[in-house]
């Protein structure tokens, strides 16, 4: 009888263990099933009037829809923020916006959240630019780009096009107190998603 009864409470003890076991993996499986989905729900506070709230458009990627209100046209604003902070300012991430208008390409800007040092060469029309370095995956370029109120820079649609697809993207720039590079991990960015609303693939360096 003892035997017995030491039995039945080993087997009850074992059993629990394997129904909490259960639970647990249940509990695993569900919240894998619905990662992709809460990801792709979560909203990001637009900064701008007239704003929609930006979704993600895959990887570190944020969408955001407005209209003109006086023309009716279509807006997108495709964000991606770079994994660091630059010195001068820790809490503001540098990043790239890209912006297309009735689903047309019309610019690429790169914001990187600090005073830029001065510009250094000058564009075709005589604009101020500064030179930066990019790095693309395993290849780096040099670039002009146009120096905006010592704030942005405007990208040039080539680079713009390489950002789409790599996997590595930094770039290095001239701030007030020297050099810094800001880095971006661009992967995962819905192309057809982008090919649709701005008519933009992406191209090898």
């Amino acid at each position: 009888m003892e035997i017995t009864q030491s039995f039945l409470s080993q087997y009850f003890i074992k059993a629990r263990r394997l129904g909490t076991a259960k639970i647990a993996l249940c509990g695993l499986v569900f919240a894998f099933a619905f990662a992709p989905l809460a990801s792709a729900q979560r909203k990001v506070l637009s900064p701008n009037q007239g704003e929609s709230d930006g979704l993600s458009a895959g990887g570190n990627w944020t969408i955001f829809h407005s209209e003109d209100k006086m023309t009716g046209e279509k807006n997108v604003r495709l964000e991606l923020l770079s994994n660091n902070f630059l010195n001068e300012d820790p809490d503001y991430k540098p990043r790239i916006e890209i912006t297309c208008t009735n689903g047309k390409y019309s610019s690429a800007d790169f914001n990187p959240g600090i005073r830029l040092g001065m510009p250094n060469r000058p564009g075709f029309w005589g604009q101020p630019q500064m030179e930066v370095m990019v790095r693309v995956d395993n290849s780096h370029s040099y670039h002009g780009w146009n120096w905006i109120r010592d704030r942005f820079l405007s990208m040039d649609k080539g680079t713009t096009r390489e950002l789409l697809s790599a996997q590595i993207f930094n770039v290095q720039i001239r701030g007030r107190r020297g050099n810094e590079i800001a880095e971006f991990s661009p992967a995962g960015l819905d192309l057809a998603q982008v090919k649709q609303v701005c008519d933009l693939t992406p191209k090898k360096p």
